[in-house]
């Protein structure tokens, strides 16, 4: 016997335009529990039973973090949709199945982009296409290699759609550009908030708007959708571009490698930046990060275990002491608190400004912080020689993991 469901009922409110729209790009940024990417899964997992020989692909920059968010929604969402009997989820390879029909959806990472474009789908067309986290993709090159591998013509009843959502993090992103600064008939560019969210909790509202009153600039990004104004940014001297980092100690031997650990654990994520420092030709390259919340003292050790890092000479916020303590006897022998000071955090500015930096890809989180770490302004708009105290996280474990490197003289930063 068939279920009956309410979609209204399930979806809720604030988003029947988006959820009819047929044009080719949706584009959704959105404030933090802004529902989002729980109605973009819905949608799909809904259309591709109602419509019988469609597919979709699911794309985040790096591979690895679609297990956990992605694949993760599609699932809540076949539970919401009361067909999760319907549905095959597998992790390798990773994947979902209509066992109806054998429709799937499958996910790639940017990462890999020949896995991007050369898909096979054994019945029907691929023909939409979600990129979620999308202020993650840096290069609208990599956008459009995506979308220009996916065509062909479609039967009459199916439709190509690109779908997009994102925190706008960056007034610069090249998508702010590209679909919010014109008008297209074939784009639906929105802006959504927490306020149309009516199953978020209080708490999850309480927090959002008590940045009202202690943080307003964050208010306007992470519970209104704003876009975050990325004037004055505190380091220009960075690129994105794949290297491999053996490779990088074999042709440099000298060069060293430098860990930060910056604490984290309700509210701010616990971060953990890898670098390689090469004074001599004044390059850093950052090759790896953890950033997550809600870990403990043990978990912290066994991810930096899991990454072969647990030998390592390890800088970590002197904050946290106790913390601190209790690493070095799980096993992290070589980690020592940062020495910090009065002029600690514009004096490692400074020092790192001195540097090429150069972003692996795969540091979405260094790359989020770095594109967006501004210097702050006084009450006139004016900017003053002080950095935001916020998503800054991978920016003080970076100055921690290279304090010791720092010749003992006084720097001039560049505002």
């Amino acid at each position: 016997m068939s279920k009956i469901v309410s979609i209204a009922s399930i979806v809720g409110k604030g988003y029947r335009d988006i959820w009819n729209f047929k044009g080719r790009y949706k584009v959704i940024k959105g404030s933090r529990g802004s529902k989002k990417s729980k109605t973009t899964a819905l949608w799909i997992i809904y259309n591709m039973m109602k419509y019988k020989d469609s597919n979709t692909l699911i794309v985040r920059k790096v591979f690895r973090t679609l297990k956990d968010s992605c694949f993760a929604e599609l699932k809540w969402a076949c539970v919401q949709l009361g067909v999760a009997n319907k549905w095959k989820f597998n992790t390798s390879p990773l994947e979902a199945t209509y066992i109806p029909t054998g429709q799937k959806i499958l996910f790639r990472g940017l990462d890999d982009p020949l896995k991007i474009t050369s898909i096979a789908i054994d019945k029907g067309f691929l023909c939409w296409v979600w990129f979620e986290e999308a202020y993650e993709i840096m290069s609208e090159d990599s956008f459009k290699t995506v979308v220009e591998s996916i065509r062909g013509k479609l039967p009459e009843q199916l439709f190509y759609q690109f779908i997009v959502t994102l925190n706008p993090w960056s007034d610069k992103h090249w998508i702010k550009k590209r679909f919010f600064d014109t008008t297209d008939s074939d784009v639906m560019a929105v802006t959504t908030t927490y306020k149309c969210n009516e199953f978020l909790d209080q708490g999850n509202i309480d927090e959002l708007e008590k940045l009202k009153e202690t943080n307003p600039r964050r208010y306007k990004v992470a519970a209104l959708g704003e876009w975050g104004i990325t004037d004055g940014l505190v380091f220009e001297n960075w690129e994105e571009r794949y290297f491999d980092f053996r490779e990088i100690i074999r042709v440099y031997p000298d060069i060293k490698a430098v860990f930060g650990l910056d604490f984290g654990y309700t509210n701010d994520p616990t971060a953990f930046f890898c670098g390689l420092l090469d004074l001599n030709n004044k390059n850093l390259y950052v090759f790896n990060e953890f950033y997550e919340k809600g870990l403990q003292n043990n978990q912290i050790y066994q991810k930096i275990e899991n990454m072969g890092f647990n030998k390592e000479k390890i800088v970590a916020d002197s904050a946290e002491q106790k913390s601190i303590d209790y690493l070095r006897m799980l096993g992290l022998n070589r980690i020592i608190s940062a020495k910090k000071g009065p002029d600690s955090v514009n004096a490692g500015i400074a020092f790192l400004q001195e540097f090429k930096i150069i972003v692996h890809p795969n540091c979405v989180n260094f790359l989020n912080e770095i594109s967006t770490y501004c210097w702050d302004k006084d009450k006139f708009d004016k900017q003053i020689n002080k950095p935001i105290d916020d998503n800054n996280h991978l920016m003080d474990a970076m100055r921690y993991a290279v304090e010791e490197y720092m010749k003992k003289k006084s720097y001039r930063f560049k505002l």
